[in-house]
């Protein structure tokens, strides 16, 4: 049975981790141009994202590697430091500051985060990624400027290039684009489900499509021909000796340097929010509903930058672009992701001749793809039915990430839900029995008159504490308003009591989907009707915030 499951899982994780290294292929490269970074290390760094960290880490679907988001601030680092070898130790002790933060299990801070602004950063992110894209499909990225609005999270760079890729399009890359996008439309309707589709992917297929028809034109159509600059461009060391050359080493004398600490300190601040988000998100598209610790991820990406600085690589988080893709090529491990790191190694040693023959068109059909999942439109109905307490979240965190980048997007976000909270002014902590569990006990938890999504990290710890195999009561009876975010996690729970053998009762709450705000008013009605329940005659032993 373990070989049967472990035999299918590798049947889906190998696809999945060829799909998400021609992904990460390019933009470990565009994100070091961007960066003011030797190309190769952005290689590096995705080598070490994939096997480093992908070996330490604890989340299954996540991919780790260099982010966007940290473009503007290497860049800046750089400069300030002056040189590249100085800013490596910064990365190093960025890593090391992560590891602190892993142990003194600071990954909490993730839980506290809202869904709606979780789903509107996975939005913003999708709709930042089509727009990113668009210069490519075209062939609008033969300049360094076009590079640069590929790989910042920076409004103007990206509108820019937006503006000026009208007057510049390259039939050619416009072509395979089209072309690529209908392989991957008919890919998924035709051949899903099948056993081809196991082990050939619809990206998989739509990069060799783009290869194909480059040839083609060359001696077919010369006027069609995708010209070098557009095309994916790895560096290539002709012997074992000049593939060494490319690693860098920190200049360890910069120890005296103040300016290297305030930098590792930004980095691992940025990089660990970055990386917390990340894995909060990447655990709701996980469609086994597994869930990560985000203190050892922590740990993880502190290993993974320490060894990444070390060599020479840019800093690391785990990258919600490269997860999703992950997902959506059907990975079911993490394998895949350590996959993925082998690949991009094997790559750069032995065929880099092979990979810069892939149009950045067929690459940007792909996101283009991966970008739309992300941000359906039916997701934007979905969160306007739920009420302005999670739409509102939502379209502030989209459009601040689209107008200014992730981190400021988030922030609004967040600000916005915590408007919300105290408009309503109801925060009151839930209950659970606090005493010695003994198989056969019942595990009652009371929730409370109202329950925030500040009550979420409590409720999702207590429930992933749960052992298989025991029985559970949630207790609703008393609650006039439960958060959706802690809906989702009860739901989330009721999936998994079915998996693992939990005797599951719920009191007093629909499962099968949120009351409307219509049925609420009733429901509040009705508790009206029969009085408010008296309170406990004495406190349940255990309280949390």
């Amino acid at each position: 049975m373990r070989e049967s499951r472990f035999t299918d899982n590798l049947r889906a994780d190998l696809p999945a981790s060829i799909v998400v290294f021609l992904v990460a292929t390019p933009l470990c490269l565009g994100i070091a141009l961007a960066s003011g970074a030797p190309l190769f290390a952005g290689i590096i760094a995705g080598i070490v994202g994939g096997i480093v960290v992908g070996l330490a880490s604890g989340s299954a679907l996540g991919v780790s590697g260099p982010a966007a988001g940290l473009a503007v601030i290497v860049l800046e680092a750089i400069g300030r430091l002056g040189a590249w070898d100085a800013f490596l130790l910064a990365v190093v002790l960025a890593g090391v500051l992560q590891l602190a933060l892993g142990f003194l299990r600071a990954g909490i801070v993730a839980y506290y985060f809202p869904s709606s602004v979780i789903k509107g950063m996975l939005a913003g992110i999708g709709l930042t990624i089509i727009l990113k894209q668009l210069p490519h499909a075209v062939g609008y990225d033969s300049t360094p400027e076009g590079v640069l609005a590929f790989s910042q999270g920076n409004e103007e760079n990206t509108f820019s290039a937006l503006r000026q890729m009208v007057a510049v399009v390259e039939p050619g890359a416009l072509v395979v684009t089209l072309l690529a996008l209908a392989v991957l439309i008919l890919w998924d309707r035709v051949v899903k489900n099948s056993a081809v589709s196991r082990w050939v992917q619809g990206p998989l297929v739509a990069v060799a499509t783009g290869i194909a028809l480059n040839e083609a034109f060359k001696r077919f159509a010369p006027a069609l021909v995708i010209q070098p600059t557009h095309l994916v461009e790895l560096p290539i060391a002709e012997s074992w000796s000049g593939f060494l050359g490319l690693f860098t080493v920190p200049d360890f004398s910069q120890l005296t340097n103040p300016a290297i600490f305030t930098t590792a300190l930004t980095l691992a601040v940025v990089a660990s929010l970055e990386t917390l988000l990340c894995v909060e998100a990447t655990d709701r598209l996980d469609p086994f509903k597994r869930t990560t610790s985000a203190d050892r991820e922590l740990k993880a990406q502190g290993l993974g930058n320490i060894v990444s600085g070390l060599i020479g690589g840019l800093p690391i988080t785990q990258v919600i672009v490269r997860s999703s893709a992950n997902i959506q090529s059907g990975a079911r491990t993490k394998v895949s992701a350590i996959a993925h790191g082998a690949l991009l190694l094997a790559a750069v040693v032995a065929m880099p001749r092979v990979l810069n023959l892939i149009p950045l068109a067929a690459l940007a059909a792909i996101l283009f793809a991966v970008g739309y999942k992300l941000a359906k439109p039916a997701l934007f109905g979905d969160m306007y039915r739920l009420g302005w307490s999670q739409f509102a979240p939502f379209v502030v965190t989209v459009t601040g990430i689209l107008l200014t980048d992730l981190l400021v997007g988030i922030g609004l976000g967040v600000a916005v839900a915590v408007f919300f909270i105290l408009l309503t002014n109801y925060r009151h902590p839930y209950f659970v029995e606090n005493r010695p569990y003994r198989t056969g006990d019942v595990i009652r938890i009371q929730l409370s008159e109202d329950v925030s999504f500040l009550n979420r990290a409590n409720i999702r710890q207590t429930l992933a504490n749960v052992p298989d195999g025991a029985r559970v009561e949630i207790d609703a009876t008393r609650t006039v308003h439960l958060d959706h975010d802690v809906l989702e996690i009860i739901r989330d729970f009721e999936q998994r009591a079915k998996m693992d053998g939990i005797d599951l009762r719920i009191v007093g709450l629909p499962m099968t989907r949120p009351p409307d705000n219509a049925m609420r008013r009733v429901h509040r009605a009705l508790r009206r009707l029969r009085g408010r329940p008296r309170p406990l005659a004495a406190p349940l032993p255990h309280r949390s915030a």
